[in-house]
């Protein structure tokens, strides 16, 4: 798969090389330029440029990134899509489905998924933005090119909480893989983990919690709730109880992707599905499932 971008340079851009204006003016990062020297192509006036090439107003630049279409195969799973353009595609990702093809989960990921929904468009590539626990549901947004890939994502995750937690903070806890485990977290040991926590709602029993994370660790929300004593619902591995439900209550509710370089500041919203917000109707306001 080809994508290429033009500009054409202004008037302040000129006496600059072209290595310049992709790392300082479009903000490319540089692995994109690296990958533009050595995999795709740099073209000035039409013809092929070098990053050291001088640059005047009115300058005609190309760039031009070839990517290896995947090799996930293609299997008739759905994929509910809440928002797509050129560069990307943004979609519901539903409780019990890995992101990636995993042990136990060999032909049933999200990733085969878009590979049927991609499957018409020849040496399409898709890539994953982040990781979403199989069991976390709500928006994950896929690249469909290497410029894509460097978009800056803000996330917001929302969770119904055991208890009622602070109003607001911030949890600083390192999280580590616990001892003896292969999948289980704690905190305390490993690497420092930040997440930021406001309560929407409360009923008493639960609290509707939303968050942003200033780091990326595995299971952060889930281990970091329960280290303050309020365990995700549901989430059986880290003490949430499972009477409602036995899917922890974790749902990527809103993601923003910013990437100047493709004009594209967009926001898609994530909201929970109505059968989760049934199984607690004072903290959704609806009505409860009969």
């Amino acid at each position: 798969m080809t994508r290429t971008l033009t500009f054409t340079i202004a008037a302040e851009d000129a006496g600059h090389d072209l290595r310049y204006f992709v790392r300082r003016r479009l903000g490319l990062s540089a692995r994109v330029l690296t990958a533009l020297k050595y995999e795709g192509e740099m073209r000035l006036n039409g013809r092929h440029a070098r990053s050291v090439d001088v640059l005047s107003a009115g300058d005609a630049v190309a760039l031009v990134l070839f990517d290896a279409p995947g090799d996930y195969e293609p299997i008739a799973l759905p994929l509910t899509v809440l928002w797509e353009n050129e560069d990307f595609l943004v979609a519901d990702k539903p409780a019990g489905m890995p992101v990636h093809p995993s042990p136990g989960h060999d032909r049933d990921s999200l990733l085969h998924a878009a590979a049927w929904y991609f499957r018409g468009v020849p040496d399409f590539v898709f890539r994953p933005l982040y990781r979403l626990d199989c069991d976390t549901t709500g928006a994950i947004v896929l690249a469909k090119n290497k410029f894509a890939a460097g978009a800056v994502l803000e996330k917001t995750y929302m969770a119904v909480c055991e208890g009622t937690p602070p109003e607001s903070g911030v949890i600083d806890l390192a999280i580590g893989l616990k001892p003896g485990h292969t999948v289980e977290r704690c905190t305390g040991i490993g690497a420092r983990a930040v997440t930021a926590y406001r309560r929407i709602a409360a009923d008493g029993a639960h609290s509707l919690m939303a968050f942003r994370l200033e780091t990326g660790r595995t299971h952060q929300i889930r281990v970091h709730m329960a280290g303050i004593g309020h365990p995700v619902v549901g989430d059986d591995l880290y003490g949430g109880k499972t009477d409602r439900t036995n899917r922890q209550l974790l749902r990527c509710t809103s993601v923003r992707i910013v990437c100047p370089v493709l004009n594209t500041d967009k926001t898609v919203a994530a909201d929970f599905t109505p059968a989760q917000k049934r199984l607690f109707p004072a903290l959704f306001n609806v009505e409860r499932e009969k």
